[in-house]
């Protein structure tokens, strides 16, 4: 697969939540993880499951940081 994006993160997949619609996919990048929401059909689709090493590919017109 090419894309044009540069903010491709290697991670693995250490949660997948679904209900009848919806899906919570949690990806471990050490040590931190990131929570995507995507459909139940893409999960079906990508046959994601935990323990799959994948990228997660972010995507954000603005990215903000706050320090107090």
């Amino acid at each position: 697969m090419k894309t044009s994006a540069r903010n491709l993160i290697t991670g693995k997949i250490i949660r997948v939540e679904t209900d009848k619609i919806m899906a919570k996919v949690v990806v471990e990048i050490q040590p931190a993880a990131i929570t995507s929401i995507i459909t139940k059909e893409s999960v079906e689709d990508l046959d994601l499951k935990v323990g799959d090493t994948v990228k997660v590919m972010v995507k954000s017109t603005s990215v903000m940081i706050v320090k107090e």
